[in-house]
């Protein structure tokens, strides 16, 4: 049989499963990200705008999250969390643990835009009557969104391979698949190589998308601007 037969046949084998496991892979990054932004965007806010004790709240959470290990907070999560009485399955715990984590790391991306936003922005916003709120919806976040968006698209790229940790509570990703293929077919090395060939792909496609994204949305002079202030 030549490697041309035997690679058509391993591929027959395989392929369903890590198929379905990439859309799962996807699926998880897709809604991870979605949480990140609902919970980083308001809790930068918090940190910059807030009052003294909203901020220390705001600082607590993204301290925490970012000071543990993503696989720590999964496992207390899945298998912490029950013995309180909140219980989660595979899936949702999978999107709470990976949600709450890219919130911490987005929160300080965020925040870290807004504050290179020119104070005088601001200043002059509420000379022509605005109240701080809206100088912040109008005139700060629209600028800010645009420069945390090269941070932001490193860790959309990052997210696809932080959800090879889910693997671990059962839910049927790429990790997950693979090591179903593994115990049936009794040949990891190549299950394991080609789940590395398929993140090398999926990370490679995102960001070739993010960096046209961020192409597309940046405005000339902008970064030299907020580089001064």
């Amino acid at each position: 049989m030549s490697w041309i037969d035997q690679l058509t046949i391993y591929l027959q084998r395989v392929a369903p499963d890590l198929a379905q496991g990439i859309v799962t892979t996807l699926y998880l990054a897709a809604v991870a990200l979605s949480l990140g932004v609902l919970i980083g965007l308001p809790t930068a806010l918090a940190r910059v705008y807030g009052p003294p004790w909203l901020r220390r709240l705001a600082l607590g959470y993204i301290e925490i999250f970012r000071g543990t290990p993503l696989l720590v907070q999964l496992f207390i999560v899945y298998y912490g969390l029950p013995e309180l009485g909140l219980t989660f399955d595979r899936l949702p715990a999978a999107f709470l643990t990976l949600g709450l984590n890219s919130g911490a790391y987005q929160a300080e991306y965020f925040r870290g835009a807004i504050q290179s936003v020119g104070s005088g922005q601001m200043t002059a916003a509420r000379a022509l009557g605005m109240t701080r709120m809206q100088a912040v919806r109008y005139i700060i976040l629209p600028q800010a969104l645009r420069l945390a968006l090269p941070a932001w698209s490193n860790e959309a790229v990052s997210m696809i391979k932080y959800t090879a940790v889910v693997f671990l509570i059962a839910v049927p990703d790429i990790m997950g698949k693979a090591k179903i293929l593994a115990g049936r077919y009794f040949n990891p090395i190549e299950i394991y190589l080609t789940v590395a060939l398929i993140y090398l792909v999926l990370v490679g496609i995102a960001t070739w998308i993010v960096r046209n994204v961020e192409r597309r949305v940046e405005l000339p002079g902008q970064h030299i601007e907020a580089a001064r202030h």
